[in-house]
């Protein structure tokens, strides 16, 4: 019935390959190192936020949103130094980075992207039939900006990397920028507070370069849906056009309030980033010790491998053990596991997991 059903499908649908989302397990307490959330919960007054807007503001709720986030805006922008006329938001930095596909990246000509990289873009790519071409990264899994010295409709670089966590120093995206002047840079930072330097304090000398960040991560926002563009003035108003063309209202009264507050929280925000940090870092001496090979992280997760083990096999005996880690089948890292980044227990139970995998083989 269903593949009768599907004559009713336009050609894009036909020719997708949908995004797979990470597992969200229907369990009371797994260890849940998947989809790179944050371990720790968002700054109270987060929860402050939320609960006067259902309490004393509640009857506001009927009212659509305010379509610009103008206050959302004009805090994000002060913390970065800049002014709130730089400052997009949409639902989420993927909606972001879709209205940029659109915006900003279809020109006729290839736009360029690692060949290892977040597996959305091609399927943007795909969905707004914008053309494509990879560059590979190196062995080292590390994106080297000379070999992206080729035609193009534009760049799309993520920094750090995702699923490798491998940074790029902000000199080296400087250069990119810089040689690409007739093209539009987009510099996808969802995990740049976890260990690379952000571009924002470059888009005042380069009108090309569009930066994108989510409050998913480092902020605890995952289930809000809130993520931002940075940028010349003119990009900004390319992607305003093309969500008012799709979307008028794209953030809800919750959502901008919640990201508001998240904010003005800056002490919470470094501390939880820096517990994560600890935590990476720990985890990496962990895993090392049991023989996996480990990526140089400078996000919220790291990208490892063992030698001695299939990495599909050890993510599905960990399942097992209700503990979820991220498996990609795809060239050159199906061997590789990305773990992100939990409490220092569920780290420690994700490390004896192993070990128990370790010891019953051997037994």
């Amino acid at each position: 019935m269903e593949a009768r059903l599907s004559r009713y499908w336009s050609d894009i649908v036909h020719h997708l390959t949908p995004y797979v989302p990470g597992e969200q397990p229907a369990l009371a307490h797994p260890v849940k190192l998947n989809t790179n959330e944050n371990p720790y919960p968002p700054s109270p007054r987060v929860l402050e936020a939320i609960r006067h807007e259902l309490g004393e503001n509640a009857e506001s709720l009927r009212r659509y949103p305010d379509p610009t986030a103008r206050k959302l805006r004009e805090t994000v922008a002060a913390h970065h130094g800049i002014r709130a006329e730089q400052v997009f938001a949409g639902n989420g930095s993927d909606e972001v980075l879709a209205l940029t596909f659109q915006a900003l990246l279809k020109h006729g000509k290839p736009i360029l992207f690692p060949d290892i990289t977040y597996s959305f873009y091609p399927t943007y790519a795909g969905l707004f039939e914008v053309d494509y071409r990879t560059v590979p990264v190196d062995d080292a899994f590390a994106i080297r900006v000379d070999d992206y010295a080729l035609p193009n409709g534009g760049v799309l670089l993520p920094n750090p990397n995702a699923p490798t966590g491998h940074p790029l120093p902000l000199s080296e995206i400087e250069r990119l920028v810089a040689r690409h002047a007739d093209s539009v840079v987009v510099i996808d930072e969802a995990y740049v507070d976890f260990g690379a330097q952000s571009a924002i304090s470059l888009i005042d000398r380069y009108p090309n370069l569009l930066v994108t960040q989510t409050v998913s991560k480092s902020r605890s926002l995952a289930g809000m849906r809130v993520g931002f563009a940075f940028g010349n003035v003119a990009l900004i108003e390319a992607l305003t056009r093309v969500k008012d063309s799709f979307n008028s209202y794209p953030l809800d009264r919750l959502a901008q309030v919640a990201a508001i507050a998240a904010y003005q929280d800056d002490e919470w925000f470094r501390d939880s980033c820096a517990k994560v940090i600890v935590s990476r870092e720990r985890l990496s001496v962990g895993l090392t010790g049991l023989g996996f090979n480990v990526v140089p992280s400078g996000a919220n997760f790291v990208f490892a491998r063992h030698e001695d083990y299939d990495a599909a096999t050890l993510a599905l005996r960990l399942r097992e053990k209700e503990i979820f880690v991220r498996h990609f089948k795809a060239p050159r890292i199906d061997q590789h596991l990305r773990i992100s980044i939990g409490t220092d227990a569920e780290c420690d139970a994700l490390l004896e997991a192993l070990e128990d995998v370790f010891r019953s083989d051997v037994g």
